[in-house]
């Protein structure tokens, strides 16, 4: 007779085990991490002990929750508390972005992947610095080029404007009157609903020769100057 198997880990311990790695993580433990670490114990039961925790967290008086963010789960500080907590780790040092960063951020999510020429007429405003700002951040990256004439560069959103607004990928993207609410009261919320809304520029595409090595171009580096538009 074969002898059986002890498991892995005991059952009661798994909930704690999960709380420490996710704790540990400096990124979102992804599933693929989390049966890397936990092998000999049924995905079936670690994912049972993940919603017992996302329970536990969501209780009145938290001041941390488990969420479901960017392909992986985050032990974060609740939204209502992050005033405080920035007061503790920068009080010098404002993180927040700038009115018109957070609506040409907004631009962005809705209408990536959107070249600069897009923004500006989408948006009225000069947005080359702003573009900047939001590339050091790591909230935007440069995709590509867009097959038009002057293969302008092609921008969206990253993984870390992911982990910024809590949203476990894309589809999460609210309604813009409800994302806006989340940027802030000073947000233009009627004119950031009719950029969105509004058809893309008309813009010319490249000519067949020229579209064949249209993706050759070296993009600059994240911090770049993006087109040297200010």
């Amino acid at each position: 007779m074969e002898e059986s198997q002890e498991p892995i880990l005991p059952p009661g311990e798994v909930r704690a085990v999960l709380e420490a790695l996710v704790f540990a993580s400096p990124h979102p433990v992804t599933p693929r991490e989390i049966a890397q670490v936990m092998g000999g114990v049924p995905r079936e039961s670690w994912l049972a002990a993940l919603e017992e925790l996302k329970a536990d967290y969501a209780r009145d008086g938290r001041g941390l929750q488990l969420v479901e963010v960017a392909g992986g789960w985050q032990i974060t500080t609740r939204p209502e508390y992050n005033d405080w907590v920035r007061e503790l780790l920068d009080p010098r040092s404002p993180t927040r972005l700038s009115i018109q960063a957070l609506e040409t951020l907004a631009v962005i999510a809705y209408k990536q992947p959107v070249t600069l020429p897009e923004i500006i007429e989408l948006r009225g405003v000069k947005s080359g610095g702003v573009l900047k700002t939001l590339l050091e951040k790591r909230l935007i990256r440069i995709t590509g080029r867009k097959p038009v004439v002057g293969r302008p560069m092609l921008y969206g959103t990253t993984k870390d404007f992911l982990l910024h607004f809590g949203l476990k990928d894309l589809s999460e993207l609210p309604k813009i009157e409800e994302f806006a609410e989340v940027l802030g009261e000073e947000v233009d919320v009627a004119g950031l609903k009719r950029a969105i809304e509004a058809p893309r520029p008309a813009e010319v595409p490249l000519a067949e020769d020229e579209a064949d090595d249209s993706g050759q171009a070296e993009l600059p580096l994240a911090g770049g100057d993006p087109e040297a538009e200010e």
